[in-house]
């Protein structure tokens, strides 16, 4: 279980940032969503033809998070850099997170570069730059792409 932290209204966006990469690996997907905006715009450049690049409104990152957390579990991060900007708001975050597929217990690794918004402790934007080589682990994985 992540460990006690402030309000999202007094965290920073560096707080937030570490507390997502804790989240990931100690929490549930729901609870990585309660970090998000209602109106949150995450954006996924490099995903792989036939799913969403593109992600609007809490709900809708909140329903694929979920879809997904019975398919693998993520079982630590590392090799984390966080770049702050000038612009107080964005922080620039480096990171490998591990894991495994939950049918076969396949280990996975990704490497990820994010552009994260963060406004009153929750984030409002992110740019998630995944290496699509890396993530066709998981895509097999899937049912059917993520539409929605």
């Amino acid at each position: 279980m992540p460990a006690p932290v402030s309000s999202p209204g007094t965290r920073t966006p560096r707080e937030t940032v570490e507390l997502l990469l804790r989240t990931v690996v100690e929490g549930s997907r729901s609870r990585l969503a309660d970090l998000y905006a209602p109106d949150v715009v995450i954006e996924m450049p490099f995903v792989r033809p036939g799913f969403p690049s593109r992600t609007e409104g809490n709900g809708a990152m909140r329903a694929r998070a979920e879809a997904v957390e019975a398919l693998w579990t993520y079982d630590s991060v590392d090799g984390v850099t966080l770049h702050e900007t000038v612009d107080p708001e964005v922080v620039v975050v480096e990171f490998r997170v591990h894991g495994r597929l939950t049918a076969n217990r396949e280990p996975f690794t990704l490497g990820y570069i994010n552009v994260v918004r963060v406004v009153d402790g929750l984030i409002v934007s992110s740019r998630d730059y995944g290496n699509p080589l890396e993530s066709e682990v998981l895509a097999a994985a899937l049912p059917t792409p993520l539409d929605s």
